[in-house]
Parts: C-alpha cells; structure tokens; sequence
C-alpha cells in the first residue's frame, strides 16, 4: 500500500526508539497510539492548546479519546523515524473526528492508519461541552475537504 500526495491535515517525523519495538523488532501494535498522541498533542501545544503546571492552558485541552481504531498493513521494522499524518474528517460542537496514517517518510508506504475521536469535556461536570471558538478556528486548519 502506497501513500498519494497529501495537502490535508498535518504531517510530522515522529521517532521509534529500540523500546518501542516488541520481540520481532518491529513497532509494538500498542506504541502506534502513544506516536499518534505525540503528535497531535505536539501540533496542538505549538498552538498554544497544551498543559502546564498540570493544568490546560485553554479550556479546549480538556478533551478524552472517545473512539480509537487503526488497520496495519506493512510492520515497521526497526529504530529510526517515521511519519504520522493527521487531520480532521469531521469537526462537532464537542467532538473532533481525526484520521490518521503512518507511512514511511517519503510516503511511499503507508504502515497503518486509522480514526481516532475525541470529545472536549467540561471539567466540572464531565460532560460533552462546545469548543471554544479559538479551538474551532484551529481545528478547521486540519479539515480534510
């Protein structure tokens, strides 16, 4: 399986240290959605969406994995960089639908990929609640048309 050139979503390097990897040498299935969260948190944070002192820095970063579902295709095998590629397919009042792939850095294999939902929370009671609009603005960055 091939990766097509992308002009959607976000594509980061993410690393796969020698700990990621299971007894085959290959990334360990459980890894993929510590890489995923690494870079969506990263993209998020360089935006100002973050935690600090154990706290979110706006109320956008309350938000939970709802939903997590990935396909592999093609085992990556060994330590090195890899690339993870986001976005969004669906943007709700309180929810946020993500695809995602990992593909070799040149995109020309495509690892995995899968669909990942998150809800923003209000923290005191827990519940679904609206994105900010300064959440809403950058997240529409990330829509796939």
């Amino acid at each position: 399986m091939t990766a097509a050139a992308v002009e959607y979503g976000h594509t980061t390097r993410v690393p796969v240290h020698f700990d990621d990897l299971d007894a085959l040498g290959v990334l360990h299935n459980a890894r993929y959605a510590v890489l995923v969260e690494r870079a969506m948190t990263n993209w998020w944070a360089e935006r100002g969406v973050s935690f600090a002192g154990g706290r979110p820095t706006t109320a956008d970063a309350f938000n939970v994995v709802r939903e997590y579902a990935i396909t592999f295709h093609v085992p990556v095998r060994g330590t090195g960089e890899i690339a993870v590629h986001f976005w969004l397919d669906k943007l709700g009042s309180s929810s946020a639908a993500y695809g995602f792939r990992f593909t070799s850095l040149d995109g020309a294999t495509v690892h995995a990929e899968g669909r990942r939902v998150n809800v923003r929370l209000d923290p005191a009671t827990m519940r679904p609640a609206p994105w900010t609009d300064e959440g809403r603005a950058l997240a529409t960055t990330l829509l796939r048309d």
